[in-house]
């Protein structure tokens, strides 16, 4: 009798390097999680924080997209990856564990908070571009479709587990203490990707070459592929409206619907349901619809439901609101594995740091703004109001893949993956 094919993710686990990359990512994501919920809890409860207060919070985590996105890429091309992940673990580690001393002397202030907040968010740009553009140099492309789906299915895990935890440490110890398991999920982190033995070549130095073209032919390649300009406005679009979601959503769940973080907490592990689903279903929704096809169904399924924020009203607001983000965040999680995949398979190889990091800023560049935009409508007409206008944004999030050409393809035509595969 013939030995069962395993599946692909058991085939992933056997891959040693790969392993550790994975259990890597899943000790940073878990306490990134619960200081997702604590951070916020922070500015609301320990420093009372406005709305606004939040939204800048936000947009500080984020604004380093905007601000070295373009350079990281072309500065990670011409190094190699995993010396850059494990200093970037290292220099978050440092940054979050500084608030928990600071509070228990007294001496916390929002202006430390953003301080850590642009700091992570540079060491988070590194990490992110770093991450994506190393994982092609691990696997062979007919596996890239696997590995991004293993590493959502840790991330969405992280969001189950990450947020209960986090409300429960923010209830029994309080929000900056409940940090300090950010600061040991970085470290761990660290540690697992110093154990990876796989020698990453060095990249070719081009002679020549400035930074600032090395910039500009990451630009030309993402803004005249057709393909990658659409992925980039849909995607740019959807994180505008989530960062609106991000710098709200604690002030309403605290001063609207009066949770607890506990509470709360519970209410993100729910939320992260859909998350996981959708990471564990990517590869064989992308097989049964095609890779190409999945990414606009995903986004048109999943967009609807964004509007139970708004909605949520009564002893059933924590459900609607967990349903709403559990849906929403299944087809983000579907859509983001498959046009992962596909921006790696389109990728030469010696561009995928410079399109990863165009990427990342244009489509990550969007979330500052939407982070003031949020905190800026919720102060001027309330938590509630800015959540209709998240969700009515995140109705207009399928509309560019609609019009595009990924409209008319199943699956990616083999003339146009890269040529060069990366080594097994």
């Amino acid at each position: 009798m013939n030995e069962e094919p395993r599946p692909p993710q058991d085939r992933l686990l056997a891959h040693r390097d790969f392993r550790h990359l994975l259990l890597g990512a899943a000790t940073s994501q878990a306490g990134s999680q619960v200081t997702l919920v604590a951070l916020p809890l922070v500015a609301v409860l320990e420093l009372h924080a406005t709305a606004f207060q939040v939204g800048l919070l936000t947009a500080a985590e984020t604004a380093a997209f905007v601000l070295v996105g373009l350079p990281a890429g072309a500065w990670l091309d011409r190094m190699r990856k995993l010396p850059v992940l494990i200093r970037a673990d290292l220099v978050r580690l440092l940054a979050v564990g500084s608030i928990p001393p600071a509070a228990l002397a007294g001496v916390l202030t929002m202006a430390q908070l953003y301080a850590v907040a642009l700091l992570t968010g540079v060491a988070t740009v590194f990490f992110d571009v770093a991450h994506q553009s190393y994982v092609p140099a691990l696997l062979p492309r007919e596996r890239l479709v696997a590995g991004n789906g293993a590493l959502e299915t840790v991330r969405s895990s992280a969001q189950i587990v990450g947020p209960g935890l986090g409300g429960g440490l923010v209830q029994l110890l309080g929000p900056p203490l409940a940090i300090v398991a950010d600061a040991v999920g970085y470290l761990a982190s660290a540690l697992l990707l110093r154990r990876i033995r796989a020698v990453e070549e060095e990249p070719r130095a081009e002679t020549g070459a400035s930074l600032r073209a090395q910039v500009g032919e990451g630009l030309r390649f993402v803004l005249g592929h057709p393909l990658l300009r659409t992925i980039a406005a849909a995607t740019g679009l959807s994180n505008l409206f989530a960062a609106v979601l991000m710098a709200v959503q604690t002030v309403f769940w605290v001063r609207v619907l009066e949770l607890s973080p506990g509470a709360i907490g519970i209410l993100l592990s729910v939320s992260a349901l859909g998350g996981l689903a959708g990471a564990l279903c990517a590869g064989r929704l992308a097989a049964r619809f095609g890779q190409a096809r999945v990414i606009w169904l995903s986004a048109l399924a999943g967009a609807p439901f964004a509007l139970l924020w708004p909605l949520s009203a009564g002893p059933a607001a924590p459900v609607l609101f967990a349903v709403g983000s559990a849906a929403v965040l299944f087809g983000a999680v579907v859509y983001n594995v498959a046009q992962v995949s596909l921006r790696q398979a389109l990728c030469p190889p010696e561009l995928l740091g410079r399109m990863n990091a165009t990427m990342r800023f244009l489509i990550w560049g969007t979330l500052p703004l939407g982070a003031l935009l949020g905190g800026t409508v919720a102060d001027a007409a309330g938590p509630r109001t800015a959540l209709w206008v998240c969700a009515l944004g995140f109705l207009a999030v399928p509309v560019p893949l609609l019009l595009s050409p990924l409209r008319r393809l199943r699956d990616l035509p083999a003339d146009e993956a890269r040529v060069a595969a990366p080594a097994t």
